[in-house]
């Protein structure tokens, strides 16, 4: 997801670089970083979830955002998601190009990035006012934690999902995802060549 530092920038430099780029990058303190690509089931998980939401969501006043949308936390950070769902009108900038008020936000763990999607970015994402969900998916096993904020907005609680019969509830969009619809058509691990 994340690889080194390539220079020190302003953000709006940053911005201009983003709109000429085929390659994502977040941007943090003046830092851009490329993110990589993921797996075949880090992609397919991706994709289950944006067809899932849309087609769940459908007629509500929440819509899915893909992995192309970009955020921006009140604490700086600038990054992709692989989904968002925001509800009602979307806050948006940079010739509409970043979204600052997401309700539920997905990311599909790597072994690359896993320690810094549960850490750090966590603790950008719990900026957003507007977050009630955070999700991380493991693509490798069925693995599904669930970061609820509290009612009075000052605790996140934690909840994890092993079965493929369970259900996620999502109550901030009005919706309980079924893990089997995440995790549908994935391919076996694949042994290692070597």
């Amino acid at each position: 997801m994340t690889q080194a530092a390539i220079q020190k920038i302003s953000r709006e430099a940053y911005l201009a670089m983003e709109e000429q780029s085929e390659v994502r990058h977040q941007f943090f303190n003046g830092e851009v970083f490329a993110m990589t690509g993921g797996t075949f089931n880090h992609s397919a998980i991706a994709g289950n979830l944006y067809l899932s939401m849309g087609s769940r969501l459908g007629g509500s006043s929440c819509r899915p955002m893909n992995g192309d949308m970009r955020i921006q936390t009140p604490s700086g950070l600038d990054t992709y998601p692989d989904v968002s769902v925001f509800c009602g009108k979307p806050e948006l900038s940079d010739k509409q190009r970043t979204l600052h008020n997401p309700v539920v936000i997905f990311e599909v763990l790597s072994p690359s990035t896993r320690n810094y999607d549960r850490g750090d970015k966590f603790a950008h994402y719990r900026s957003i006012p507007t977050l009630h969900d955070y999700v991380l998916i493991d693509p490798d096993e069925i693995g599904v934690e669930h970061f609820r904020r509290s009612p009075d907005g000052r605790e996140w609680v934690l909840r994890d999902y092993r079965d493929l019969s369970e259900a996620l509830p999502l109550p901030s969009i009005g919706l309980d995802l079924p893990l089997e619809e995440i995790y549908r058509d994935l391919l076996p691990e694949q042994p290692r060549p070597g």
